[in-house]
């Protein structure tokens, strides 16, 4: 979470307290049993009583002291509800850098890497709204050279060694004065300070409250102090801070109005004149001075993090959901976020479609999207990326999560739009943990419309993630969970009993989605990967029968050498040589001359295991005609070398070192010295 921007004035006393609580030895330590963990500074108050901002000024003058500088984590989304631990635990450990966060990695793991990165830094950890105390004990440091500041409206009960900080309304002289600077005239409130007091009582002297009323009145410069205190007098006795925000909402014409309370369904309260334009229906450039019009009335503000976007003010946002449930009907609600998600999407295909090539087919189609919408450089796609994606991932949680499955459709085609956004712009690593997420919400689409073939995909692509942290046992859920998704789909019913290998036993070969296919081959890798190569070869065969019945070629010809290379891991040299020809043979009927080139050497190498070095060179002979044929240069350097190797073991040292130095000459003419293993 960036540091938010606005105006902050008075606090002194808050400040100094918050200072010597800092230095201030706690209960535990005059015990004589110091806590392991960081010291936590808490700041209590109410809504709009400017208590974020007082942390964050809190932060400016201790940062000195944290050389690893201020980490901020905002723990309640819009709408009230907690953030999960693991999301802001992903979060965290993103900021700390630079090795990517584990993708898949669940609360226990993230919260003990969270602390452990945290215990080798001094750093100010502020925490934004938090609603429970376990949220502060999960991502608490074991270390005292770290400080946790946490906003709250309320106490921590719980957490060890915490020093409150309670937050009320200003002081009359500091209220009065920010009620001036943002009236923006100062002379307005020197002229008649008895009006310009009984507005901030009126406001509750909270600062939230008092910028709104400041803006309403730099917005009416005919109109008097008095004039403000008198209209606020008129509006119904209700909380101070609802009371200033009908004070602005109520002066606004329709178009600004339903602008406003669209506004609360700006994912994580991030808006720029499309997103508003798209929520509202109304024109980009309406909405951009609309926006601007709000930032001056205090309704919103700069976003620090993200350039050309507005932030909602937390504090707001529940006076800006009851105006939407007051003015808007359900289906106009879901019809706003429609919009939003539809426009989103076509962002996000922009912001692929500038990596593709000049001519591609996705260029082509960039070129009929409105110019506001394109981006001029990858570079310019990239930080729009990154800057708007918590925004566009909220913005896909919500998606899945409305009620009825009534943006699921959108909500898919968001997720894909944004998967392939973050292959094009970023490693494989770094896409890794956003695209488990995505993976995770298209599984929750699939599951509840009943979408088989989407959630094979959806469990086949976690597989594979997990496969690839290492967490097998996991994977092997996923993959089987697959397994049996894609045999209950379509044509899952259509399975034929045959005889499969040479014993003759009975085999179950499904017939319908090739995503079966891919689970079983993935199975079979998982226990590769894990050294148990029995059951690695048993699933290979299961899925080599698999592409038999489909009459696959091509994926029965990687399984034979997939079954080669694990019987020759295994020792099982007879096996591995059956397996490795019937390779070499597919791929000959297929006329793939590099893929048999590379089976003939993988039969070599086998013959070499198994101690038979006159075999060896013979096939490593017919290996090399292959590459020939194939004109890979590379290849034909590499089985020369094993040919060398393999006329070494026979005694035929002279044709051995005849065919190294036609490997080193094969090398210099492809200009490929150095880049042979």
């Amino acid at each position: 979470m960036p540091a938010p921007g606005g105006h902050f004035t008075g606090r002194e006393k808050e400040l100094a307290e918050m200072r010597a609580d800092m230095e201030r030895a706690g209960l535990h330590t005059l015990s004589g049993r110091p806590s392991p963990h960081s010291r936590v500074l808490l700041v209590a108050g109410r809504p709009g009583s400017g208590r974020t901002a007082l942390a964050e000024a809190f932060a400016r003058q201790a940062a000195a002291r944290y050389g690893d500088g201020v980490l901020r984590a905002r723990l309640t989304e819009p709408g009230g509800t907690p953030v999960p631990t693991e999301r802001t635990a992903r979060d965290l450990l993103a900021a700390l850098g630079p090795d990517p966060v584990p993708a898949g990695a669940d609360e226990d793991e993230l919260t003990e890497t969270l602390r452990a990165e945290l215990g080798r830094r001094r750093v100010l950890l502020l925490l934004d709204d938090v609603t429970l105390p376990e949220q502060v004990l999960d991502l608490l440091p074991d270390t005292r050279d770290c400080l946790v500041v946490a906003v709250s409206a309320g106490p921590l009960t719980g957490v060890p060694d915490v020093r409150p900080c309670t937050v009320g309304g200003l002081g009359r002289d500091a209220a009065v004065s920010l009620l001036a600077a943002r009236a923006g005239a100062p002379h307005r409130t020197t002229v008649d300070p008895r009006s310009a007091e009984l507005v901030a009582e009126a406001c509750g002297h909270l600062p939230a409250a008092l910028v709104l009323a400041g803006g309403w009145l730099a917005a009416r410069p005919k109109l008097s102090v008095a004039d403000a205190a008198k209209r606020l007098a008129e509006l119904p006795e209700t909380d101070a801070l609802e009371r200033a925000f009908r004070l602005v909402a109520r002066s606004l014409t329709k178009p600004p109005a339903r602008v406003l309370r669209m506004l609360a369904l700006a994912p994580e309260g991030l808006v720029d004149a499309h997103t508003a334009s798209a929520l509202a229906g109304c024109s980009v450039a309406a909405a951009r001075q609309i926006l601007a019009e709000f930032l001056r009335l205090g309704l919103l503000r700069t976003s620090t993090h993200t350039p050309g976007c507005y932030a909602v003010p937390r504090c707001l946002d529940p006076l800006l959901r009851a105006e939407l449930a007051e003015h808007e009907g359900p289906e106009e609600t879901v019809l706003a976020r429609a919009r939003m998600l539809e426009r989103t999407v076509r962002q996000l295909r922009a912001c692929h479609a500038i990596t593709e090539p000049e001519g591609s087919e996705a260029r082509k189609r960039l070129a009929f999207l409105p110019r506001s919408v394109r981006f001029g450089t990858r570079r310019e796609a990239r930080e729009w990326l990154e800057a708007r994606r918590p925004a566009i991932l909220a913005a896909a949680r919500l998606a899945v999560a409305e009620g009825g499955g009534r943006l699921d459709g959108l909500a898919r085609r968001l997720i894909s739009a944004l998967a392939r956004a973050f292959d094009a712009h970023r490693s494989p690593e770094e896409a890794a943990p956003e695209l488990y997420r995505l993976h995770e919400l298209v599984l929750d689409v699939a599951e509840r419309a009943a979408l088989q073939r989407e959630r094979s995909a959806a469990l086949l692509n976690l597989g594979d993630l997990d496969a690839r942290t290492g967490r097998h046992t996991r994977a092997l859920t996923r993959y089987r969970a697959a397994l049996d998704t894609a045999r209950e789909g379509e044509g899952g019913a259509r399975e034929r009993t045959g005889r499969e290998g040479s014993a003759g036993r009975e085999t179950r070969v499904t017939q319908d989605h090739p995503a079966a296919a891919r689970a079983l081959e993935s199975i079979g890798s998982t226990y590769e990967d894990m050294g148990d190569l029995e059951r690695a070869a048993d699933w290979y065969g299961r899925a080599l029968a698999h592409h038999q019945a489909r009459d696959d070629r091509a994926a029965a010809a990687r399984l034979h050498g997939r079954l080669g290379a694990v019987h020759t891991g295994a020792g099982c040299f007879g096996d591995a040589l059956r397996e490795w020809r019937a390779a070499a043979a597919n791929f000959r009927r297929l006329g793939d001359a590099g893929a048999h080139a590379r089976a003939l050497a993988e039969i070599a190498r086998v013959h070499e295991r198994s101690g038979r070095p006159q075999e060896a060179v013979r096939v490593c002979r017919q290996a090399l005609q292959a590459a020939r044929e194939a004109e890979d240069g590379r290849l034909r350097a590499a089985l020369l070398l094993r040919l060398a190797d393999a006329c070494d073991r026979t005694g035929d040292v002279r044709a051995g070192r005849r065919h190294r130095q036609d490997a080193e000459e094969l090398l210099k003419s492809h200009n490929l010295t150095g880049h042979m293993e």
